[in-house]
């Protein structure tokens, strides 16, 4: 794996759009329903035990998360949304919140969606990817716990996810991509290092400074 991303380390965590960093640089999301395994593929992404929290309890973490790769670079934890008891004034907050973010946020080069592959493109998935393509954000689909299935019947999923996905991205300049996934067996990290590569510049010196301190 690339080092830079064993060396995420946390930077902050914001209630609000004002409360984050400044908006330079280069930054990736994850983003998916409570229940997705979004900490455990973080953690396995940076190979690291405890970098992202997680919970018995889906939908606790309820602030928008910061990690530094490098001076330039940043990875970014979304509250995860859908969950039941999360109270509706929280859903409606973090609603608007998540969608001002993707919308405004100039850094954000891409969201990486996690979906539990038995449960693929819930209403809120759906509306997401929406969000995403609608700022012109590529959006790539990590079908987590791929190990629930064998082999076969995952490939079949991940091409009925990957048929929705071009439904959703006809006519538009954006896409929408999808790999299995899991953090369990660390099978899929190749392909998710390659986006978030691709999407970060890895390899490329980035000359615009980061004010880290907020």
């Amino acid at each position: 794996m690339n080092n830079l991303y064993r060396r995420a380390v946390y930077l902050c965590a914001a209630h609000t759009l004002a409360q984050t960093p400044e908006d330079a640089g280069l930054e990736v999301a994850f983003a998916g329903r409570s229940n997705a395994g979004k900490s455990s593929a973080i953690n396995v992404i940076c190979d690291q035990n405890s970098l992202a929290r997680t919970s018995k309890t889906p939908g606790r973490t309820q602030q928008i998360v910061f990690f530094t790769l490098d001076a330039n670079r940043r990875l970014v934890d979304l509250p995860g949304y859908g969950y039941a008891k999360v109270p509706m004034a929280v859903k409606l907050h973090w609603q608007k919140t998540l969608e001002r973010y993707l919308q405004e946020r100039k850094s954000l080069q891409g969201l990486i969606l996690l979906m539990d592959i038995r449960h693929p493109f819930t209403d809120y998935d759906t509306h997401m990817v929406h969000w995403c393509l609608d700022s012109h954000m590529p959006v790539h689909i990590l079908l987590t716990k791929a190990d629930k299935f064998s082999r076969g019947k995952a490939m079949s999923l991940l091409l009925q996810v990957r048929t929705e996905c071009e439904k959703l991205s006809a006519g538009r300049d954006t896409r929408v991509t999808a790999q299995l996934f899991s953090a369990l067996k660390k099978d899929g990290l190749d392909d998710a290092w390659q986006c978030l590569d691709s999407w970060l510049q890895v390899g490329v010196e980035l000359e615009m400074p980061m004010l880290t301190d907020i």
